[in-house]
C-alpha cells in the first residue's frame, strides 16, 4: 500500500537527476508517513479481530457444555435382565424404579393369501389375477378404494401399500421355478384377528391363512387375566417403552445416566480451561494482541462467575459435583466423586444445575454467556464488528491517503522533469560557449 524507497518513474539528463530523484523519494517518504501509521494500526486491527475469533469460539464451546449438561439431567437408561424377552427404552418422564415383565404371548398378525383358481399369474409385472380395473379393500369392516397404476399384480400390491389401510402386500410364488404361480399376500399390520378381503367387484379375491392374535402380558407379578395389545411396543409406565420379543420372564431397570451427565461435565472442564488459556495470551507484558483490552478483563470476569457459583444456604459449589481447580487455575472432574454424590442425592444435584431457562447454575453459566456471545447485544459480536467498523473505516482513509500521494508525486515528477529539462539545456549552453570560449582562445594563441 505505501510508497517508499527509489521510484524507478523518473529519469532526468542534468548532473542533478540523481539530486531530483533523491527530493522525489523524501517527499513522497515523508507524506507517507501518516499512512503507514494507518497500515499499522489496520495490521493491529486485524490482529484483534483474529484474537477476539479465536475467543468466541472457546466461549462457544463453552456454552455448547453447558446445554450438553442440561441435556443429560433428562437422560435415562433401561436395561432388560434377558434381552431375549424384551427390550425397553426410556425418556425424561419415566421414573426410577424397577419393573417385573411376563411376556404371555407376542401375538400374531392376520396373513392372506389370494385364492386358487384365479388367473394364473406367471410374470407380476405383465399380468394381474383379476381383469378389474377397481378393487375394494376391506380392513376389520372399514373399505378402501384400490386403483392400480397398471393392471398388474405388481401395481395392484403397490397400489394396497399406499392405501394407508393397515396391511402389508407382497408378491410371492407359490409355484416352482419353471412353472411359476406368483400370489398376491397380505398381513394385517395389527396384531390381533383383523378381518382383511379384496373383492374385484364380482368375487372375493382372499383366503385368510392365518387369523392373527393379540399380544398378551403380566405386569409386577398381577394375576388374573393379561393385558392385550394389538402391537409389541407397548408402554408400561409414562415414558418407558417396551418390544416384546417372545414369551418369557425380564426385569427391567429405569435408573439415571449418568455418562451423559460426566461427558457434559468433563466438556464443561475442557472448554473451560480452554478458554482460561486463550486469555491467559492476552495478559502481561509482551501478550497477544488484546494485552490491555477491556474485554479481557470481561471474559475473566465472567470465568471467575461461573467457576465460583455458589448456591442455597447451604451454599453448594461445582467442587460438591468432583470438579476442582488445580494449582494452575485448571478444572478437573473426579469421576469417582460425581457417582457418590449423583448416586445418594440425585435430587440435591439436579437442583444445584436446574435448568438455563429457570434456576441453578445453568441459568447463571447461560446467562453470563449470552451476555457475552448473543449476536445483537453479546460483547464479542458487539467488539468485533466495532472493529471491523474501524477496519473498513481506516481502508477508506487509506486508499484517500494513497490517492493523495500518488498525486504529489506525479506532480513533483513534472516539476523536477521540468527542472532538470531546464538545467540540461542551460548546460549544454555552457558547454557550448565553453567549447567557443576555448576555440578562439587557442586560435588566439596561435596568432600571436
Amino acid at each position: 500500500m505505501g510508497t517508499s524507497g527509489v521510484s524507478s518513474l523518473f529519469s532526468g539528463n542534468s548532473r542533478f537527476a540523481v539530486d531530483f530523484q533523491q527530493i522525489i523519494d523524501r517527499s513522497v517518504a515523508i507524506a507517507s508517513l501518516p499512512m503507514q501509521q494507518m497500515q499499522a494500526q489496520q495490521s493491529q486491527l486485524a490482529q484483534e479481530r483474529s484474537a477476539l475469533a479465536a475467543l468466541e469460539g472457546k466461549f462457544t464451546a463453552l456454552r455448547s457444555a453447558v446445554q450438553q449438561i442440561e441435556s443429560s439431567l433428562s437422560n435415562l437408561a433401561a436395561s432388560v435382565s434377558n434381552s431375549a424377552v424384551a427390550s425397553a427404552s426410556a425418556s425424561g418422564t419415566a421414573m426410577v424404579g424397577t419393573y417385573e415383565l411376563e411376556v404371555v404371548s407376542i401375538g400374531s398378525q392376520t396373513l392372506s393369501l389370494s385364492a386358487g383358481g384365479l388367473n394364473t399369474v406367471t410374470d407380476p409385472s405383465s399380468q394381474n389375477i383379476s381383469s378389474s380395473s377397481s378393487f375394494t379393500l376391506r380392513v376389520d369392516g372399514q373399505d378402501y378404494e384400490i386403483r392400480p397404476a397398471a393392471n398388474t399384480l405388481s401395481a395392484l400390491a403397490e397400489a394396497l401399500n399406499s392405501a394407508g389401510a393397515g396391511v402389508e402386500a407382497t408378491v410371492v410364488n407359490v409355484g416352482s421355478g419353471q412353472t411359476p404361480d406368483y400370489r398376491l399376500s397380505l398381513r394385517a399390520s395389527k396384531l390381533g384377528p383383523v378381518s382383511v378381503q379384496l373383492n374385484d367387484g364380482s368375487q372375493d379375491l382372499l383366503d385368510t391363512l392365518a387369523s392373527g392374535t393379540l399380544a398378551s402380558y403380566r405386569l409386577q407379578g398381577q394375576q388374573g387375566d393379561p393385558i392385550t395389545t394389538d402391537s409389541r411396543t407397548v408402554t408400561l409406565a409414562p415414558g418407558l417403552s417396551v418390544t416384546l420379543l417372545q414369551a418369557g420372564t425380564a426385569t427391567i431397570t429405569v435408573r439415571r445416566n449418568l455418562t451423559g451427565l460426566s461427558a457434559g461435565l468433563s466438556a464443561l472442564a475442557s472448554a473451560y480451561n480452554s478458554a482460561l488459556q486463550e486469555l491467559d495470551q492476552h495478559r502481561g507484558q509482551q501478550k497477544g494482541a488484546l494485552q490491555g483490552s477491556a474485554v479481557v478483563q470481561t471474559l475473566s470476569a465472567a470465568l471467575r462467575s461461573l467457576a465460583g457459583y455458589r448456591a442455597g444456604e447451604a451454599n453448594r459449589s461445582l467442587e460438591e459435583l468432583g470438579l476442582s481447580f488445580d494449582q494452575n487455575g485448571l478444572l478437573s472432574l473426579d469421576q469417582a466423586a460425581l457417582e457418590s454424590r449423583a448416586g445418594s442425592d440425585w435430587a440435591g444435584v439436579a437442583e444445584f444445575l436446574g435448568a438455563t431457562s429457570s434456576s441453578g447454575f445453568l441459568k447463571s453459566a447461560a446467562d453470563a454467556l449470552n451476555g457475552l456471545l448473543d449476536a445483537d447485544s453479546g460483547v464479542l459480536p458487539s467488539t468485533v464488528k466495532g472493529i471491523s467498523n474501524e477496519e473498513a473505516r481506516i481502508t477508506e482513509r487509506i486508499s484517500a491517503e494513497q490517492e493523495r500521494i500518488d498525486q504529489l508525486k506525479e506532480h513533483l515528477q513534472a516539476r523536477m522533469a521540468a527542472a532538470d529539462a531546464l538545467i540540461a539545456s542551460m548546460e549544454q549552453q555552457a558547454k557550448y560557449f565553453k567549447s567557443l570560449f576555448e576555440t578562439m582562445m587557442s586560435s588566439w594563441q596561435t596568432r600571436y
